[in-house]
């Protein structure tokens, strides 16, 4: 079938977007669905740090590619061997796909899948399959959704199906924003009643975290970023105390506030200064996470003596260690009973040809969560 998809085809295109145009409105084809493949039409995108992160060369991918991967569609076709999907479902796409037989899947890491992280790496499905081309040229699947585009052929090990009544735009949230943030403290971080957490970096992801923290019982949720607007609207979304990281005695402030430094620090923003603050704003004994993913040649430099000593963790947190098929749903459950207000990272709703100006906002850090509607 032909259809209409955003194609990136360079990377490193200076900005404003909007003017450089990285990614580019194409008509594509795209095969039908192979062996334990689905064919999704995509109801709504939304815009990430990690789609940025490839466009402005930090994460590096095979290209042509067709980006996005925070999305929910609904079925419309399904391959040979898919039994728990049928056409008119709705789901929502995960970016970590999980082949349900490897040794990190059967003990309940489906996020670190081996065979998923391949296929990422290659930019194909789970199966190893590719179903996007032009004109005889192969285009490149971005990790196992592709979601800027009017349909998807992903594996069914990518989806999980949603109730019919929630809407598109809110449940695409839970595809990344939710799962990474929410997950890296929740989860990852195993928030206890009562210990206090420091937030790092307030995107979509950030204060998704705060929100988990808040719910989760934290006793002091810090905000932490340099951008003013967003640590106002992280306040509206549960944190108890704001501090701007570019401040000369932010860490003092951190430590201040907690009584000596955070039970757990959290870390969005994939920069290494950023993770260096909340690193230095960790407790003796505590846990600093990140889940930001700056470019693969950055280094981060600690004291293992320093590490001993104070009995520290500094762990790494990939779509906040979950099984989507399993934490998707009960995440719902939270947004329905009112615990899990994801509603307000929301800032844009946009159309697939306003894509490079919906990047220009999101990297001059204009917007939160914008997301593609195609209806």
């Amino acid at each position: 079938m032909k259809m209409h998809a955003a194609v990136i085809h360079e990377m490193q295109k200076p900005r404003p977007y909007r003017e450089s145009q990285p990614l580019s409105i194409e008509e594509v084809e795209l095969d039908p669905p192979g062996r334990g493949e689905v064919l999704v039409r995509m109801r709504a995108a939304g815009l990430c740090h990690s789609d940025l992160s490839t466009i402005n060369g930090d994460r590096p991918r095979p290209l042509p590619m067709v980006l996005g991967h925070e999305a929910a569609g609904e079925v419309v076709e399904v391959g040979d061997g898919v039994e728990d999907l049928a056409p008119g479902d709705h789901v929502v796409f995960s970016f970590a796909p999980s082949c349900g037989g490897c040794a990190s899947c059967l003990s309940g890491r489906a996020a670190l899948c081996a065979p998923g992280q391949v296929a990422n790496g290659a930019g194909h499905l789970l199966g190893g399959g590719m179903r996007l081309h032009k004109g005889g040229q192969k285009i490149y699947h971005h990790i196992g959704v592709s979601g800027f585009a009017e349909y998807a052929v992903a594996s069914q090990r990518s989806l999980t199906r949603i109730d019919a009544d929630l809407p598109f735009h809110i449940a695409a949230l839970f595809g990344c924003a939710v799962l990474t943030g929410v997950g890296a403290v929740v989860h990852t971080a195993g928030l206890r009643l009562g210990q206090s957490v420091l937030v790092v970096g307030l995107g979509g992801v950030g204060l998704a975290a705060v929100m988990g923290a808040a719910g989760g019982g934290a006793r002091h949720v810090i905000a932490a970023d340099i951008a003013p607007d967003k640590l106002e609207t992280a306040k509206a979304m549960g944190a108890t105390h704001v501090v701007n990281s570019g401040d000369a005695d932010a860490i003092d402030q951190v430590r201040e506030i907690s009584g000596g430094g955070v039970d757990i620090a959290a870390e969005f923003a994939g920069v290494s200064k950023a993770l260096e603050f909340a690193y230095e704003c960790t407790a003796r004994g505590g846990t600093t996470v990140t889940s930001g993913l700056p470019h693969p040649d950055v280094r981060f430099a600690i004291s293992p003596t320093r590490m001993v000593a104070e009995e520290r963790t500094l762990k790494g947190s990939y779509l906040g260690g979950h099984v989507p098929s399993l934490d998707v749903p009960e995440y719902i459950a939270l947004y329905r009973a009112g615990r899990l207000p994801v509603e307000r990272l929301l800032t844009h709703r946009l159309r697939l040809d306003e894509i490079n100006l919906g990047f220009d906002r999101l990297a001059s850090g204009e917007a939160i969560r914008q997301i593609i509607d195609f209806d």
